[in-house]
């Protein structure tokens, strides 16, 4: 029992948990919101949406019916063969970082020019971070 506490959770909990918080995001639904129209705590929410806590069948449908949309939509990232599956995963999972959807959305307000200094300026900063980032010593 010890060992499924500290389990990581599955990617595909993640993924999914993650398209919930995206369309609820989009559609500018609270947790709390979400949660009642569920049944359910708003803290059941977020473990639903960060892929701690497995989605059941049963309220994944009650979910998609409050998020007005349909369950195929919120697996269909799951469900796609190929690589073009692994970067869904992917991008779910990097659009669980805390901010990532506020920043996408203020990116998508920008003129190319600025969105494409604003790359090369992230780019440069990240890249510095990665060389000053400490090192393990061994011993």
């Amino acid at each position: 029992m010890a060992e499924s506490a500290t389990k990581a959770p599955d990617p595909m909990d993640i993924a999914l948990g993650a398209a919930v918080r995206i369309r609820r995001r989009t559609l500018g639904i609270s947790q709390e919101a979400l949660a009642e129209q569920c049944g359910v705590s708003f803290q059941q929410i977020q473990k639903y949406e960060n892929g701690s806590n497995r989605i059941s069948f049963s309220r994944l449908v009650q979910i998609a019916r409050a998020l007005q949309c349909r369950v195929v939509d919120l697996l269909d990232v799951l469900d796609a063969p190929g690589p073009e599956a692994v970067q869904d995963l992917d991008l779910l999972t990097r659009m669980r970082v805390p901010g990532a959807l506020e920043l996408l959305a203020a990116y998508e307000k920008l003129a190319p020019e600025a969105r494409s200094a604003l790359v090369t300026f992230l780019r440069t900063i990240s890249a510095d971070a990665e060389v000053k980032r400490p090192t393990a010593r061994v011993a």
